[in-house]
């Protein structure tokens, strides 16, 4: 193996001293114009890398940015929604040469034990934080810290800051980029009610989660606001698995008055759906409508075609890496707001059979 180049191989190959090859690789005065440019051109010839660990320690930036998903590991191998997010956030990053440092936990007290754990050891200069919950304790432990971070998504109402024993620095900058939920049931409704659905049940993610409450609540208030109460259209909650969301279709299908309509909070669980529905005979669109919350590829190949809230995932990661490393660089904190999805009608919806009460 290739032994890395050192300051010393680099001071010995521009003729200069290592302490001339340390002042100019870090910015530091001491040097020439010219000294500098020779020892930076001589580093470049000889790969030369800064040591992420040894900056880190000397108070510089890891160059590098945390990602921790804290979902059951079992719901995360057919949802395209993270991938697409994580494709958009390393596009941007890979752009401003700075890495993702990514893990996945069981929970969200492992999730802040890894917070813990990075901060301690100076592996990154910020996080990027999803799935905001309601009494969500992540706010806090990354104030306490002094942290930056961005939340994809709205944030939840966060739990009550837990006195930390370890000396801490200034509250970290936070900011937040997020999608209009409300605004995108509002779509789901407008469509199915103008269809002539009036049983219409919700198949949502994990309870708990903010945008999750937030679907709901969005959910009555447009149900409400039309005349429908919860006896004609209600959420259930799930795991966001394919099978979570087959086992609520079945449960909601044998009901004496069943639904005319499901919006499913993601493309997997409705997909399921869908197979439940033929599997018991009942027809899409004929006799049921069907709508993901998310578009992909399984919502466009599925016979019928899936009515799905189209939006740009990858788009909402580049707003957030974005958002992230304007706060490193000392920019101040807000709240962007990401492109608002749009629904987009196919062949999985139509209006309710004629002789239905729907």
């Amino acid at each position: 193996m290739a032994r890395r180049p050192t300051i010393k191989d680099i001071a010995r190959r521009a003729g200069v001293s290592e302490s001339a090859v340390s002042f100019a690789l870090n910015d530091r005065p001491g040097v020439s114009k010219d000294t500098r440019a020779r020892i930076r051109l001589v580093a470049e010839e000889l790969g030369w890398q800064a040591n992420s660990a040894a900056r880190a320690l000397s108070g510089e930036r890891s160059g590098a940015v945390g990602l921790v998903l804290a979902r059951p590991a079992h719901t995360l191998g057919v949802e395209s929604f993270f991938l697409q997010l994580v494709s958009g956030i390393q596009e941007v990053l890979a752009a401003a040469r700075t890495a993702l440092l990514f893990q996945v936990v069981e929970d969200v007290d492992a999730e802040c034990a890894v917070y813990r754990r990075w901060w301690a050891e100076r592996r990154v200069d910020g996080v990027l934080v999803v799935d905001p919950r309601t009494g969500d304790p992540r706010p806090a432990l990354l104030a306490e810290l002094g942290l930056p971070a961005v939340t994809i998504g709205e944030p939840g109402s966060p739990a009550e800051p837990v006195k930390s024993p370890v000396p801490v620095p200034a509250p970290a900058t936070v900011s937040s980029v997020r999608a209009d939920d409300a605004g995108a049931m509002a779509q789901v409704l407008d469509h199915l009610h103008g269809l002539g659905h009036r049983r219409i049940v919700h198949i949502a993610g994990l309870p708990g989660l903010a945008h999750t409450v937030r679907r709901i609540e969005s959910l009555r208030a447009e149900a409400e606001r039309r005349g429908l109460g919860p006896d004609h259209v209600r959420s259930v909650v799930t795991d966001y698995s394919d099978a979570e969301g087959a086992a609520a279709t079945r449960r909601v299908l044998a009901e004496p008055q069943a639904p005319t309509a499901l919006v499913y909070d993601n493309d997997v669980m409705a997909v399921a759906g869908s197979a439940v529905a033929a599997e018991l005979g009942i027809p899409v669109p004929e006799r049921l409508s069907i709508v993901a919350w998310d578009d992909s590829a399984l919502c466009r190949v599925t016979h019928p075609r899936l009515t799905a809230l189209v939006r740009d995932t990858a788009g909402f990661g580049r707003l957030a890496a974005q958002e992230l490393l304007s706060v490193l660089a000392g920019g101040p904190p807000g709240v962007r707001e990401s492109e608002r999805p749009r629904l987009e009608p196919r062949d999985s919806t139509a209006p309710p059979p004629a002789h239905t009460d729907a």
